[in-house]
């Protein structure tokens, strides 16, 4: 049986994300989003899945490159000199994996996350980190064990397949082919944790360019099982988005008439993760709107 979560990372980093998150949702495919507790329009962001209940919002972790949940204060081996986040992820990486100190300051900023999430009163619905970081060993232990707590049941192990992802293009980037061997093991650790994973990814060959005849090419070529095609719209760039980076072409994919007739037409039950996990204690959620059973 065919299940397809479509998500869109960076929830909550700008205004033009909140608003191609929305448009993507209520006009579009979309039915997931992963926020960033701490990004600039957390808020913001906030208010609008509070108005679209059946959006379905995780925690997207940062730990690279933006502003942390802690003070830098706390946490002073994980920032820069501005108090950013560390952006050189090799030697960031190394501390963590090494350096008991830094370990404790990462595990301080992973719940303090994890907390202001729980704060907004937003059902979890699923847990990634930004720029795939849960793929470091000692970041995806502390991310098990912390959100545990926190309910996480839900989580991303990038493992993109071959055949629908060289449908979408003839080349693939290699970022793709590098990240599948640690995706691959990331995903058998989440689990044996009993947390549920998607059986396929799509989104990082093409991270930033999932224009509308990719993303056509990907929903014809579906595989079985439970998918999550990720995606980073917005309305257009904004403070400290990523160069090159086809934003406004992500949004309109996401809308696009043709794209919707295949995501309509397609025999895929389609929600958010928490409409895919198990859980026996309670009634299954609301599909989002426009879901197909």
């Amino acid at each position: 049986m065919k299940r397809l979560v479509v998500t869109a990372d960076d929830f909550g980093a700008a205004p033009e994300v909140n608003e191609a998150v929305e448009r993507a949702y209520r006009e579009g495919a979309l039915t997931a989003a992963s926020l960033m507790v701490a990004g600039a329009a957390a808020a913001d962001a906030v208010a609008r899945a509070k108005a679209m209940p059946g959006l379905r919002v995780g925690l997207h972790l940062v730990l690279v490159g933006e502003r942390p949940a802690l003070p830098s204060s706390a946490i002073p081996d994980l920032v820069d000199g501005r108090g950013r986040l560390r952006a050189d992820m090799a030697r960031a990486g190394a501390a963590m994996a090494f350096r008991p100190r830094v370990r404790r300051q990462l595990e301080a900023e992973i719940r303090a996350q994890f907390e202001a999430f729980r704060a907004t009163g937003l059902v979890l619905d699923h847990v990634n980190a930004h720029k795939h970081f849960h793929l470091h060993p000692t970041i995806c232990s502390l991310m098990i064990s912390v959100g545990r707590e926190f309910g996480m049941r839900a989580a991303r192990a990038p493992c993109e397949p071959r055949l629908p992802q060289e449908a979408a293009a003839p080349r693939t980037r290699m970022e793709s082919a590098i990240a599948r061997p640690f995706a691959l093991a990331l995903r058998r650790r989440l689990r044996a944790k009993g947390i549920l994973v998607p059986d396929a990814v799509f989104g990082l060959a093409w991270s930033g360019a999932m224009t509308a005849p990719r993303l056509r090419a990907i929903l014809k070529a579906l595989p079985e099982g439970l998918s999550e095609i990720y995606m980073h719209p917005a309305t257009g760039p904004y403070e400290g988005s990523a160069p090159g980076y086809r934003y406004a072409e992500e949004l309109m994919a996401l809308t696009d008439p043709s794209v919707l007739e295949l995501v309509n037409g397609a025999e895929a039950r389609r929600g958010g993760f928490a409409d895919f996990a198990p859980s026996p204690s309670k009634a299954r959620l609301a599909l989002p709107s426009g879901a197909a059973l």
